[in-house]
């Protein structure tokens, strides 16, 4: 069991996800509680990029119940539709939102979050959590994080 990550926090956002990724598969290869793998992916995105927030909403009845998670505490509930989450979750597509403030709807669990990426990840054909990534900085979020982070998101249906 790896107890820390090699990332190279100064190289290029590309070079970062191409080290940081394998090391998160190797980390949850073979593990198959959904929770402790979940909680050791948000870290290790959190520390290998340095996000602002990193955390799972799961699909829970006709709603999105937060998850595993690191960063500032977190809205616990979102309605299917409401919000980027629940928009990822109705459309089942990832979202990158460049600034917050200008999604129809942004739900404002910290006033510190300025742009977003969200993911699904399914399982059975229907989005069973979403992945959401904060940033406190406008634009942060572009394709090559969208790229990645959707390789990652088929790894994580794998043991869903």
């Amino acid at each position: 069991m790896a107890e820390s990550l090699l990332v190279d926090r100064t190289a290029p956002k590309e070079e970062i996800y191409k080290s940081l990724i394998p090391q998160i598969k190797a980390l949850t290869t073979g593990e198959d509680d959904v929770t402790a793998n979940l909680a050791n992916i948000a870290a290790a995105l959190k520390e290998g990029l340095g996000f602002f927030w990193v955390g799972f909403y799961l699909v829970k009845g006709d709603q999105l119940v937060l998850g595993p998670f690191q960063g500032p505490i977190a809205c616990t509930r979102i309605a299917k539709g409401k919000g980027v989450c629940g928009t990822v979750w109705q459309e089942g597509k990832t979202l990158i939102v460049p600034d917050v403030e200008a999604f129809p709807g942004h739900i404002a669990c910290s006033s510190a979050s300025k742009s977003e990426i969200v993911l699904p990840a399914f399982k059975n054909n229907e989005v069973a959590l979403v992945l959401d990534v904060d940033s406190d900085e406008l634009n942060s979020f572009n394709q090559t994080d969208q790229k990645h982070l959707e390789e990652l998101m088929l790894h994580i249906q794998s043991f869903l």
